[in-house]
């Protein structure tokens, strides 16, 4: 359902002045009639002071980044927005079914306690106002935080990742009246596109693995790809929330690990992939500083060494090199024969 902009609805101070204005009259002229026993007029003064305030629950308040979606007789009428003193029809019924969802989010309603102590303090009287209150939608910015899911990713492994989405309210015909419950709708949303977008993508780079779906084999992956791997989630979401008049601005990932139950096997598997990457690198050092150590003793003849002598010193120079403790130093005073 499109939406429909109430944009000439802001005399709510003009009628409550002529309303007040109005009740003075019929008090003035209630008494003046019953002093000059005036029946008609004391019928019509007591009549309209009965029935009088039957035009105060059309006065609306709405604050900055504020809506209120009216139906009359149970058909949309329009929607207020932006901050200001409104007079609609008072038979109009504000609607907003997530008034009271509670979400892991920002700009959530509170849970109704406060507002039962509020409403003892004030009395019965005032259930009016907060009903209307609690009807109303917000269009600021907010963020949804969902609870850690379990997903597998593209090689099979349990991991554990959050998100936090960005969104607003656009379209309050849509979101009031194309869902039964926006913010529910956009928590199963999140869920979903997250579950469907973690599995393309392994948790560390693996060989072989296609991410994008263009059929080659990439280096994306959950740990390394996050800002590409956010980007995709809200897509995702985007394109299943537009029917709700909801837009969503970015999405991030808040929370990242393997699952418990793998966790230990993982991390013992990258300290194994760090050390075979260190000694990859201590080799290669070794072997460099052995080979220049050999040239630079043939380019200055300070000593003539046999094959047999290189090999020994070759072989001593790597173990002292590459050893994982302290070389403990030997020294031969005699002959090597």
């Amino acid at each position: 359902m499109k939406e429909i902009l109430l944009t000439n609805k802001k005399h709510g101070m003009a009628v409550l002045l002529l309303t007040i204005l109005l009740y003075i009259i019929a008090v003035v002229g209630l008494i003046f009639s019953a002093t000059e026993e005036v029946i008609p007029g004391m019928v019509v003064c007591i009549v309209y002071l009965s029935l009088g305030w039957l035009v105060l629950p059309g006065l609306k308040v709405l604050g900055p980044q504020e809506a209120l979606v009216l139906t009359l007789f149970g058909n949309y009428i329009g929607t207020l927005k932006g901050e200001g003193f409104y007079f609609v029809n008072p038979f109009c019924v504000a609607v907003n079914p997530a008034a009271k969802t509670q979400l892991n989010q920002s700009g959530d309603v509170d849970n109704g306690k406060n507002s039962t102590k509020v409403l003892a303090a004030l009395g019965g009287g005032q259930n009016l106002n907060k009903e209307v209150i609690s009807k109303k939608i917000s269009l600021k910015i907010m963020t949804l935080s969902n609870t850690k899911q379990k997903i597998n990713d593209c090689l099979g492994n349990p991991v554990e990742i959050g998100i936090a989405v960005t969104w607003r309210v656009v379209d309050t015909g849509k979101a009031v009246f194309d869902v039964d419950n926006y913010k529910e709708f956009l928590s199963l949303q999140c869920d979903s596109a997250l579950r469907n977008i973690v599995r393309l993508y392994p948790y560390d780079v693996a060989q072989g693995v296609d991410t994008t779906g263009d059929g080659h084999p990439d280096e994306g992956s959950l740990r390394g790809s996050s800002d590409v791997v956010a980007a995709r989630i809200r897509q995702e979401i985007q394109s299943k929330v537009s029917e709700a008049g909801l837009e969503i601005l970015e999405a991030r990932i808040t929370h990242l690990a393997y699952a418990s139950e793998i966790a230990a096997a993982m991390l013992q598997r990258q300290q194994a992939s760090a050390i075979i990457d260190a000694r990859k690198m201590i080799v290669e050092g070794a072997v460099g500083t052995v080979e220049m150590a050999l040239e630079r003793l043939n380019q200055s003849g300070m000593v003539e060494l046999d094959e047999e002598r290189k090999a020994a010193m070759v072989s001593n120079l790597l173990v002292v090199l590459c050893g994982n403790h302290e070389a403990q130093p030997v020294v031969n005073t005699g002959s090597l024969y």
